[in-house]
């Protein structure tokens, strides 16, 4: 008899992988409204972490808990670079099988490796291998193309043990390789919680969570009576402040911040750091835009950020954004 897998109930909300989005700058903006949120890097290469001359391993020690997923289908790659990210201390390695983008494909990974169960565990088994005792897991698709069916997805899970991988995050829409973009796989496919759920219940030793079209916390709670996590992608991006209720809400444990502006202190004095270090203020300010999403003065914080981040080389357009924002609000508690 197959026993249900142990849940780890301290990774039951996760901020999804996003290119150009979760940078190590986003994740630390993150950090700073959730102690308990398990981050993800974007998708990193093989290539360029073997081939590549920046450091694409380098985070910041406050993101933990933090996850990084890699891109690639060559076992050997993987596994050394599984290795390297153990060395530098992610909590968790995660192998990208849902990424559609033209370039993905060509590289012989993301969504088109759902079509290859087999290079699947090989990759994955390699991986874990390397791992040793950190976790490594999965983020894939409900299928691809016309290979869409609810068998087709069970192929893929059921070699996932062979691994010694059971924690897997599927966003809930299929893919398709040929017609869409990379943003539009994110919106025209429909949504399919139920064949998640259907999954969950069919593998119950998986640690499955459930990723795609969630827009709230009360929907996340929702969809945590079926399955073992919830991971939010845009939802957090575009209403960062979101993530602020996440340790309380999902948790159980007191939030770290009051108000959107008590972050501004913590993010003034980063910034500060980033830019004594060669950095540009608007490499972080631009993860800051939703902050005050549906708060008066939301428009004037990010018109004032947008206008002046791109150029600003001090922190003063955010402290400047900051008055216009508190102005509206109404709360003059705010201190440089």
């Amino acid at each position: 008899m197959v026993h249900p897998v142990k849940i780890d109930k301290s990774r039951v909300f996760s901020v999804a992988p996003m290119i150009d989005w979760t940078d190590r700058h986003c994740r630390f903006f993150h950090r700073q409204l959730s102690q308990h949120a398990v981050l993800y890097t974007e998708m990193i290469t093989t290539g360029a972490i073997i081939h590549g001359k920046a450091d694409f391993l380098a985070y910041n020690q406050a993101e933990h808990p933090v996850v990084l997923q890699l891109g690639g289908s060559n076992p050997a790659d993987l596994a050394y670079c599984t290795g390297l990210a153990v060395e530098r201390g992610y909590d968790e390695i995660n192998l990208n099988v849902g990424c559609p983008s033209d370039r993905v494909q060509n590289g012989r990974f993301g969504a088109c490796l759902m079509a290859e169960p087999e290079l699947v565990r090989e990759c994955l088994g390699a991986m874990q291998e390397a791992a040793g005792e950190i976790p490594v897991s999965i983020k894939t698709r409900l299928g691809i193309d016309e290979q869409d069916s609810y068998e087709f997805l069970c192929r893929l899970l059921e070699v996932l043990p062979e691994a010694g991988v059971k924690n897997v995050t599927l966003h809930a829409r299929k893919a398709w390789l040929k017609g869409l973009s990379p943003k539009q796989n994110r919106d025209i496919p429909p949504l399919d919680h139920a064949r998640v759920y259907q999954a969950k219940r069919d593998f119950p030793h998986l640690n499955i969570h459930i990723n795609g079209g969630i827009q709230d916390l009360q929907q996340a709670e929702q969809h945590l009576e079926h399955v073992d996590g919830v991971m939010l992608g845009r939802a957090v991006y575009q209403n960062p402040w979101l993530l602020s209720q996440v340790d309380e809400q999902i948790y159980g444990q007191p939030g770290l911040l009051q108000k959107p502006q008590d972050v501004l202190p913590a993010m003034a004095e980063y910034i500060e750091q980033h830019i004594a270090t060669g950095g540009k203020f608007w490499h972080v300010a631009r993860h800051m835009l939703g902050l005050f999403q549906s708060c008066p003065g939301a428009r004037q914080w990010r018109r004032h950020l947008s206008e002046q981040g791109p150029r600003a080389v001090s922190v003063v357009p955010l402290h400047e954004a900051a008055e216009m924002v508190l102005e509206k609000i109404g709360d003059p508690a705010y201190e440089i």
